[in-house]
């Protein structure tokens, strides 16, 4: 009779978690060309990782927006490496996402820098870029932030400019979507957008913009990624652009 009982208790526990499955950090690996319309094209490496200070819940979400519908806070690294005819340009940057306990608010910041060195040449450009956000969430998977973005270059010039930023993932019919919205007014002038439409939890496909006026480059894209299972991912990206096309893939792992 006890096991009976044992039993029937871990059915019971196991029916009401469903389909839940937790991860705590996700590390990623990218690689991108991209063909320049009048120079060779070019190879820039990266990696990434994330890690979140509870344990993400991904319940019955798209596996790709387990972490924000779960509120998950976290920290985050990335460094990406190029090194081209001479060219080497490395860019490495870390960022935090803070969802405030028991409350609707968020607060995030991030710092990076990108650094272009060329050989042979006294060409050393360095800039770094920070940011933070205020952010409230008034409806579940709406989140919507007011911030500053700013750069500093080595040359000199540097500027700090209002953001905004939303962010809804919500349900059309029987099927999940996301729409995101950025931009930076003043000197930065940078707008983007983009769409995913999700095929089921673990497949999604999307669309998106880009247009920064400070370098001077805008690049509409499509993407896919494919969760194979709660852990492994693989996502491709091609992206086209005034004067280049771009084709990236990731592939990341959660644990």
């Amino acid at each position: 009779m006890k096991k009976l009982v044992i039993s029937t208790a871990l059915l019971s526990a196991l029916a009401l978690t469903g389909t839940a499955h937790a991860y705590q950090a996700e590390v990623g690996g990218s690689y991108t060309y991209t063909d320049w319309d009048d120079f060779d094209g070019t190879h820039n490496f990266g990696v990434d990782g994330t890690y979140y200070f509870n344990p993400v819940q991904t319940r019955n979400s798209p596996l790709n927006e387990a972490a924000f519908l779960d509120r998950a806070s976290n920290v985050k690294a990335h460094v990406d490496y190029a090194d081209n005819n001479g060219i080497k340009n490395t860019e490495y940057g870390a960022g935090a996402e803070v969802f405030i306990p028991n409350s609707d608010f968020y607060v995030s910041g991030n710092v990076s820098r990108d650094e272009t060195k060329v050989k042979k040449t006294d060409i050393d450009n360095k800039v770094t870029y920070y940011g933070a956000e205020v952010g409230y969430l008034p409806a579940p998977g709406l989140l919507l932030a007011l911030g500053l973005k700013g750069y500093d270059a080595k040359n000199g010039d540097d500027g700090v400019d209002p953001t905004v930023r939303a962010k809804y993932v919500t349900q059309v019919g029987q099927h999940d979507v996301n729409l995101e919205a950025f931009g930076a007014f003043g000197d930065l002038d940078e707008f983007k957008v983009r769409g995913d439409y999700y095929i089921d939890k673990t497949l999604s496909v999307g669309v998106d913009y880009y247009n920064n006026d400070l370098t001077d480059y805008d690049e509409w894209g499509v993407s896919a990624k494919k969760f194979f299972n709660q852990n492994v991912s693989l996502e491709g990206r091609v992206g086209f652009g005034d004067d280049a096309n771009s084709y990236g893939v990731r592939a990341a792992y959660r644990f």
